[in-house]
């Protein structure tokens, strides 16, 4: 008989799921073995296997999902019309956003692409450089229209995005800075990175703050 929604199924698995994602980023992948995993889910350890054939494809689907979704999410409020800098601020404002609730997947899709093998780690760069490509065409329409001052695309779209993802090795949202105070703070210093006109307004952020770039 075919699984309905909520099946017992496709409870065992999200299970799964999350419990990969809590036991990979505190102790690392090579250090998570398949049956601690089934006991943090409350299963045989044979009972994985159903749903990932190996370790390495519940870490490949993993982080597929993950850059899927930031994907998705940055598809969801790129601005329809706006100059570089708005289009700049939206990007900068929805990836520390997005990161900063997926922390423990960030964590995993950070230092985790060493355990990949090669074909798997093809499929999660290309998505990477997918979302990035973005961020150096914003760079670029920027520095063509004289509204940023840059002296190499390239590395400045990898020191923003160094920079912001950054963000989740030190937030805590319980301590003295707000999701929309942080995302303020580094839109400030995004927007002193690139060069950006230090004399107009720029940028809604999610609070509908306005600040001077």
């Amino acid at each position: 008989m075919a699984r309905t929604a909520g099946s017992d199924g496709e409870r065992t698995e999200a299970a799964i799921r999350e419990a990969a994602v809590d036991l990979i980023a505190r102790h690392g992948y090579e250090a998570v073995t398949m049956r601690q995993l089934a006991a943090r889910v409350g299963v045989q350890s044979a009972a994985l296997y159903r749903y990932f054939p190996t370790k390495e494809d519940l870490l490949f689907i993993l982080m597929r999902e993950h850059m899927e979704a930031l994907l998705d999410a940055r598809s969801n409020v790129r601005p329809s019309c706006g100059d570089a800098e708005e289009r700049l601020a939206a990007f900068v404002e929805n990836h520390i956003a997005f990161h900063i609730e997926r922390r423990a997947q960030t964590h995993i899709s950070n230092m985790e692409l060493r355990s990949l093998s090669p074909e798997r780690l093809t499929v999660i760069l290309k998505l990477r450089s997918a979302y990035e490509k973005e961020l150096r065409a914003i760079l670029r329409e920027g520095a063509e229209s004289g509204a940023f001052d840059l002296d190499d695309i390239g590395l400045t779209a990898m020191a923003i995005i160094q920079m912001i993802t950054g963000v989740i090795v030190w937030f805590r949202p319980d301590e003295r800075l707000s999701v929309e105070g942080v995302t303020r703070t580094y839109l400030s210093m995004t927007m002193r990175l690139v060069g950006a006109s230090t004399n107009r307004e720029t940028h809604h952020v999610h609070a509908g703050t306005r600040l001077r770039a």
